[in-house]
């Protein structure tokens, strides 16, 4: 048993172990943080009422859910135990009535700690767009199956769809179709599954429900294209482009990285004695970024700016560059590479290795995949040199059997 004062310091130190367990507070009795093996962390309090003991969930570490904050309310509840009340039961009785769009502010408030600002707001949005109008008024114990897949057709076939305002924030996605649809019911399932977890409800109707196929955009840029690329960011420069907002696009080119990995690298992370980005916030967490000797001259050679510890400095101090966007829009253009993203760079770094037969299982690592189905998307790409190889087998037999004489006609055998 683990005892010690709640602090943000001390829950911080907290490290999970291979069972999970609970850290007990020294000043309040019965308040504690329970850890589990993959490392959440939620507080919960422990009391007795009406000669039972009884556990209360309070909330997973993280906003709202400071150290402080959650010792604030296990001091109420306890107030509510000494006046004779039971906060179980009296959550049980409120929840019962909680309808789908509380369930999802309530989510979206404790059940989320575990995400990325980005992947917050893309919920956000998905939520605000398509689940609490078409499920919201619902009882959150009375969603369906029949629902979810309700859901799943409505917003393949657009009736949620809204028109996307001129300054939409980044997650603020108000269109339908197969892709939007498959998110929608994955978050859904997300959403329900919190509910069960909560006790809203005893199952998860969004289980199950088969999604439609999506088709991954995937742009891979050839050689040719990657030299047009390249003299339209030389030329971005000598028009007086950002040195920075370049410096970004090629490291995004020649690591493979994702955008924000980019965009908010730090030169803590730098290690340049070994070639490395050792990123300890990157979307699939701690990862590791091979340099190769291309990208850590670049890196080498880009000056650091003053009290700002970004690499791709921005022109607040202390801040990144954010118009990484508005320079590849320019630079897309000038090389005739209107339907290429930032992100196909990532796919092309991939493609080059899946087509030098590199091996996915290498690839999935240099691009800090942690699911192998994830990487396989590039498996027909790895074919190319089998390929090349029969060809070259086949040409020096088919030239051998040549200098013997000729191609032969062997005749069809009659069955007459």
């Amino acid at each position: 048993m683990t005892q010690l004062k709640l602090t943000k310091r001390n829950v911080d130190s907290l490290r999970p172990t291979a069972e999970r367990y609970t850290a007990w507070d020294s000043d309040i009795s019965g308040f504690g943080l329970r850890v589990t093996p993959t490392g959440e962390r939620v507080y919960v309090l422990k009391y007795r009422s009406s000669g039972q003991q009884r556990w209360f969930t309070i909330g997973r570490h993280g906003s709202p859910w400071t150290p402080d904050e959650a010792r604030k309310e296990a001091t109420r509840l306890l107030g509510e135990v000494a006046r004779g009340l039971d906060p179980a039961d009296k959550r049980n009785i409120d929840r019962a009535s909680v309808t789908f769009s509380e369930l999802c502010d309530e989510y979206l408030r404790e059940g989320v700690a575990h995400k990325k600002a980005n992947t917050i707001r893309s919920d956000q949005g998905r939520i605000e767009h398509h689940l609490k109008p078409l499920l919201g008024r619902k009882r959150a114990d009375a969603v369906t199956r029949a629902d979810i897949e309700r859901l799943l057709n409505d917003v393949k076939n657009g009736r949620t769809s809204a028109p996307v305002p001129a300054k939409r924030c980044r997650g603020g996605i108000a269109r339908g179709g197969a892709g939007v649809a498959a998110q929608c019911v994955a978050l859904a399932s997300t959403v329900l599954q919190f509910a069960v977890d909560r006790g809203v409800r005893a199952d998860n109707p969004a289980r199950g429900v088969k999604k439609p196929p999506v088709r991954r955009m995937q742009r891979f840029l050839s050689e040719a294209e990657l030299a047009r690329l390249a003299d339209a960011m030389t030329r971005e420069i000598q028009h007086g482009g950002n040195p920075y907002a370049i410096a970004a696009i090629r490291l995004l080119a020649l690591t493979g990285a994702r955008r924000n990995e980019i965009i908010r690298l730090r030169w803590r992370d730098v290690d340049v004695e070994r070639q490395l980005l050792l990123l300890d916030d990157s979307k699939t967490r701690e990862k590791v970024i091979y340099l190769s000797p291309p990208a850590a001259a670049l890196l080498d050679g880009l000056p650091r700016v003053a009290k700002n510890d970004f690499v791709i400095a921005g022109m607040r101090a202390g801040a990144p560059y954010v118009g990484i966007d508005k320079v590849w829009g320019r630079v897309r253009e000038r090389a005739g590479l209107q339907d290429t993203r930032l992100h196909d760079l990532r796919h092309t770094f991939a493609s080059i290795g899946a087509g030098a037969s590199l091996g996915l299982p290498i690839i999935g690592k240099l691009l800090g995949h942690t699911q192998a189905q994830t990487t396989a998307r590039y498996s027909h790409l790895a074919a190319d040199p089998l390929r090349r190889a029969a060809d070259t087998i086949g040409a020096t037999i088919a030239a051998a059997m040549d200098r013997q004489g000729g191609s032969e006609v062997i005749p069809m055998r009659s069955n007459g």
